[in-house]
């Protein structure tokens, strides 16, 4: 029996009351794409390029410290500039959510492609907020962004009418990577008090709900970050997620208040979008 399409919810996002948080699977709508869609696939990119111990080689956060130790921070991140180099391709999805009527108040996304600021790039009404590696930006955890790419400063997100999210940081416009051990550690030190957290986040997540899409929760450092950023939002929210789940997930949703929509999630895509399920890239 197949799970229904959860209309009031569409409606909710439609409205504002709803924040997408879109994790690195939103790329597998557009099969094909040059840009890699998940942990594993960027660190299988980045270690056919430079050897690392084969404990760690399908470790994404061991194996970017390895080269950021051994080979220097410049080479890491010119491995991930060149993973992410492709033009972003925006997904459906994300021209959708950056076309609603009534705009967005806050998207996250915790990738580093550039694929939702491109869906946002003919307004001028957006700018975004990324995370900093503190390796290279010592005292600084976020640097915030006009809707050309200049920086911005954090009083001007206010008057934002979408501010894009990226905690982790992203290829554009400034190839900001939040990617290894140390730089997680720098984070997760100050996370749970909520110092790396923006302030305009913090104001527009008050009460709202969390729709995780493209997501999964299968590792601490994963967890930690949905954990911290809805925190003080509403009591409820929603994660499409199909299949099986570890037992580290589903204590997660039932912890967190996420309520569980099992479907594909370009079946759900396509109920929210209505556009069909083949329909994956977003149209100019």
């Amino acid at each position: 029996m197949s799970t229904p399409f959860p209309s009031q919810l569409a409606e909710d996002l439609a409205a504002g009351r709803v924040i997408p948080y879109l994790g690195p699977e939103i790329l597998s709508l557009a099969p094909g794409g040059a840009i890699p869609s998940s942990p594993e696939a960027l660190v299988e990119l980045i270690t056919a390029k430079v050897t690392v111990p084969h404990k760690i080689r399908k470790n994404l956060t061991a194996a970017s410290q390895y080269i950021e130790n051994f080979k220097h921070r410049k080479t890491l991140v010119g491995l991930l500039q060149e993973a992410f180099r492709s033009p972003p391709e925006p997904t459906v999805l994300h021209g959708f959510l950056a076309n609603l009527p009534n705009p967005l108040p806050l998207i996250v996304d915790v990738w580093y492609d550039a694929s939702m600021a491109a869906a946002l790039a003919s307004r001028r009404d957006f700018g975004q907020v990324q995370g900093v590696s503190r390796a290279e930006h010592l005292g600084d955890w976020v640097h915030y962004f006009h809707a050309d790419d200049t920086k911005a400063e954090p009083g001007e997100a206010a008057g934002w009418a979408t501010l894009l999210y990226k905690p982790l940081g992203s290829i554009a416009p400034a190839s900001n990577f939040i990617v290894s051990d140390s730089d997680y550690v720098e984070v997760l030190t100050e996370i749970d008090i909520q110092t790396p957290i923006p302030e305009r986040v913090k104001e527009i997540r008050a009460g709202r709900q969390f729709l995780f899409l493209g997501c999964r929760f299968r590792n601490q450092l994963e967890r930690n970050y949905a954990r911290q950023i809805m925190k003080r939002s509403s009591d409820r929210h929603f994660a499409v997620l199909e299949g099986d789940l570890t037992r580290n997930e589903a204590r997660f949703l039932a912890e967190q208040g996420i309520e569980r929509i099992d479907m594909p999630l370009a079946e759900f895509v396509a109920g929210l979008t209505g556009t069909p399920a083949e329909s994956r890239r977003a149209v100019a």
